[in-house]
């Protein structure tokens, strides 16, 4: 049998080939020994000689020259103006301008760049060039890599007497700067000489804040402009409201009037998307929510009193710790309680009571995160005591989806920008828990210890790459996450959207079902109660039957009684007296059959009214 083996590469892969031949062996050179050269050396035996195989190799040293960054600011100013004419003045460059236009060139170069300006217009209306062919598609880029997360920068309180990182915000340009909220949130046992600075970092240079920001009492939140990466919105420890310009420095530019202001800390505070960019809205434990507008800030434009009761009555409001606001619902917000209570509200409504809408109650705790899900507005996350929650406005009674109860006290969390099926969670031991429902839904697909101390606020990067983590020693903690947690996966708003459905449904099931429930058994305490009034009005009935038989016999009795009185008084006496000595036991007989007759008359009388 004959062995055969198939290669199964290409020709092109196994080199060049080689032939070989047999031939003769052949002599190219003979060189003969030269006895006149052996007196010049001197034999040696034996001989040593070490012989370097690898290629020698040399060290070299360089320092390289320090590069220091330093942020300047540059101010533009309107240019072009000669020298004898003030831009400010507005009548010199009207003045300006006319003399301008009616100058020959001018004219001519206007023209010119017109006619330049019109074929460039007609083009860009033929041809887009920024246009975008498979813009709807979705990206199916599918990674294999297994969750993962790592740290990129650790931004640390710069004064001495730390203090806890209370609240995060990314700069809406770029994202490359983080306004972090430093305060002590202990109840009267703030330490002496506590600072009361928050800080704007730049990621590229953690060693010094590029920005100290200085309120009158510690800022609790601090939120970036959307419209405006200039400005800053902060909620005081003391109720205020105040408001930063970083182009005209650290200080204050406004700042709310303390008898208009929250009468406790303010938890949060959201940035209203409206044409103005000025509009905000905050709330505090105080049980308010106040509208402001900054260009007057004195005081607020509205106040809504958190009263599910709906009677306006502040002494009964529930504190607010947590705002959501969408921008896609305009009329609608949340707020999470410190009841553990999720109040939806109606900006829109006449009435202040009208605009508490619905409550969602599940938390045994204050509800430190809220927060919609960006691809699905429908559905809510919550994180509060041990655990984190999601929720559908269409089951209002319970969550559809939950965590399973930690060891340790949740702080914050909030959704992936990217992903609808991820989101993020922080808690007391210092440990940032990453979700996937599509992964898994009972455990986190990453759990990663940041630090030692406790996790207080956490903040994800609008691209979902970057995490901001605030401990309760003032540090701030910047990771990276893998491709596969800030990457859109094939399928997966579909796959999001069918488990929010399923589990939406399964609900209101249940829901159904307890209901029916609780109707089943309050129809049998009813039918008890029912049982027990028939049985007593038997009893009462079968009473005053026999009360009514004993009335009627004795209305008898006494009628019959009286009849045979008046009887008797009517019979002569001496006729009476003659019966008795003459013939008495015959009278005596007729008179006791007298008698006897009425009685049998009441007998029959009384088998008739029994009958």
């Amino acid at each position: 049998m004959e062995i055969v083996y198939v290669y199964v590469k290409k020709r092109s892969e196994f080199g060049k080939q080689c032939n070989f031949s047999d031939r003769q062996a052949e002599l190219n050179i003979d060189i003969s020994p030269n006895p006149e050269l052996a007196a010049l050396y001197v034999e040696r035996n034996p001989v040593d000689t070490g012989i370097q195989c690898s290629a020698s190799m040399s060290e070299h040293e360089a320092n390289t020259e320090r590069f220091e960054m330093e942020s300047c600011g540059v101010n533009h100013i309107e240019g072009g103006w000669p020298k004898d004419v003030n831009p400010q003045e507005l009548e010199q460059t009207i003045r300006f301008r006319k003399k301008v236009e009616k100058d020959e060139n001018y004219i001519n170069a206007v023209m010119q760049l017109g006619s330049i300006m019109e074929h460039c217009i007609k083009q860009n209306n033929a041809i887009d060039i920024y246009e975008e062919y498979f813009d709807d598609e979705e990206a199916v880029e599918v990674t294999e890599e297994a969750p993962s997360a790592k740290t990129i920068n650790v931004f640390r309180d710069p004064q001495e007497i730390k203090r806890t990182a209370t609240h995060l915000s990314w700069h809406p340009d770029g994202n490359k700067k983080l306004a972090v909220a430093y305060s002590c949130l202990n109840f009267q046992r703030a330490p002496m000489g506590m600072s009361y600075d928050s800080y704007v970092w730049d990621l590229e240079n953690p060693n010094r804040p590029e920005i100290a920001l200085k309120p009158s009492s510690p800022l609790v939140t601090l939120e970036y402009n959307p419209k405006d990466s200039h400005v800053l919105l902060g909620g005081c420890y003391n109720g205020q409201i105040a408001c930063w310009d970083t182009r005209k420095g650290s200080l204050v530019a406004e700042l709310s009037t303390i008898e208009f202001s929250h009468r406790d800390p303010v938890y949060g505070t959201i940035w209203l998307q409206s044409k103005t960019g000025t509009e905000c809205f905050s709330a505090s434990t105080d049980g308010q929510v106040m509208w402001w507008d900054i260009r007057k800030i004195s005081e607020p434009t509205e106040v809504v009193i958190m009263d599910i009761s709906r009677k306006e009555q502040l002494e009964n409001a529930l504190g607010a710790i947590s705002l959501e606001f969408e921008s896609t619902l305009p009329t609608k917000f949340m707020v999470g309680t410190e009841q553990g209570i999720v109040i939806s509200c109606n900006r829109k409504a006449k009435t202040s009571a009208e605009k508490i809408v619905c409550t969602f109650s599940g938390h045994h705790g204050p509800i430190y995160a809220l927060q919609r899900n960006p691809f699905y507005p429908k559905n809510f996350l919550t994180v509060g005591d041990w655990t984190a929650r999601i929720w559908s406005e269409d089951s209002r009674e319970s969550s559809i989806m939950w965590t399973r109860y930690h060891m340790a006290y949740l702080s914050d969390g909030a959704w992936s920008p990217v992903r609808p099926a991820v989101f993020f969670t922080t808690k007391m031991d210092g440990t940032l828990d990453i979700w996937d429902l599509v992964f898994k839904q009972c455990d986190p697909a990453l759990s990663l210890k940041v630090c030692d101390e406790a996790l207080f606020c956490l903040r994800v990067q609008d691209t979902g790459c970057l995490i901001a983590c605030g401990s309760q020693l003032g540090t701030t903690t910047l990771l990276e996450v893998s491709s596969s947690l800030s990457t859109l996966q094939r399928n997966e708003k579909n796959i999001a959207s069918s488990i929010f459905e399923r589990e939406t449904r399964r609900e209101k099931i249940l829901e159904a079902r307890h209901r029916e429930m609780r109707l089943k058994e309050k129809g049998k305490a009813e039918g008890k109660d029912d049982e027990q009034k028939d049985e007593e009005m038997a009893l009462n009935l079968e009473e005053l039957v026999v009360k009514a038989e004993e009335e009627f016999f004795d209305v008898i009795f006494s009628e019959l009684r009286r009849k045979e009185v008046e009887a008797l008084k009517k019979k002569p006496k001496p006729k009476k007296q003659s019966v008795e000595t003459e013939g008495g036991e015959e009278l005596l007989e007729e008179n006791v059959e007298e008698e006897e007759a009425p009685e049998e008359a009441g007998e029959e009388r009384e088998e008739e009214v029994s009958t």
